[in-house]
């Protein structure tokens, strides 16, 4: 059990991530996420923006990840953006199983090309993986070299890490899901 206490500190902590108190706070945070993610993205991966701007839309997302040993969790909020600047707010939960040990706190960029793929992963949300990874990474020091492959639909993914520690290779299954409070 003692092993357990650092895993589950994370996983509440994570969960009680706060974006504000109204409807429209949350809102406004959500964005203010986005637009620094993508100011990032575009500094580190500068191609992204060309990219980002020819894609149908595309998704952002502010997520932490346990993994402890064979049973890997993640957690967090975002929003995607279409072609048009329509607005869907965005929870997700995913679950995986492999080798690795580690907690980290990233923002994740999807780019989706198509609208069919936008539209379902907006509308259904589910998306099966496998990833590998190493990180080491506390503010601006340290490094990652990360792995994704979707298995579900045709999207460019991008991960960048704002703190932790993990060495994992897992597959798994993520779920997004509209968060009704903030599209209404």
């Amino acid at each position: 059990m003692q092993a357990l206490k650092p895993f589950l500190l994370c996983l509440l902590l994570a969960a009680c991530t706060s974006t504000g108190n109204t409807p429209a706070e949350k809102r406004h945070s959500v964005l203010a996420m986005r637009d620094q993610t993508l100011t990032r993205l575009y500094q580190a991966h500068p191609a992204a923006r060309a990219k980002v701007a020819a894609a149908y839309g595309y998704g952002v997302f502010d997520l932490a990840n346990q993994n402890l040993i064979l049973l890997s969790t993640s957690g967090g909020y975002g929003v995607l953006t279409d072609r048009a600047g329509h607005h869907t707010y965005m929870r997700m939960a995913a679950g995986g199983i492999g080798l690795g040990l580690g907690i980290k706190d990233y923002r994740q960029v999807l780019i989706f090309k198509k609208q069919k793929d936008f539209e379902w992963f907006r509308d259904h949300g589910w998306d099966a993986s496998a990833q590998a990874e190493a990180t080491a990474k506390a503010n601006n020091s340290g490094g990652e070299a990360a792995a994704n492959q979707s298995v579900d639909l045709d999207v460019t993914s991008y991960q960048l890490t704002d703190s932790g520690v993990a060495l994992q290779a897992t597959i798994g299954a993520a779920k997004y899901w509209r968060w009704d409070e903030l599209n209404q």
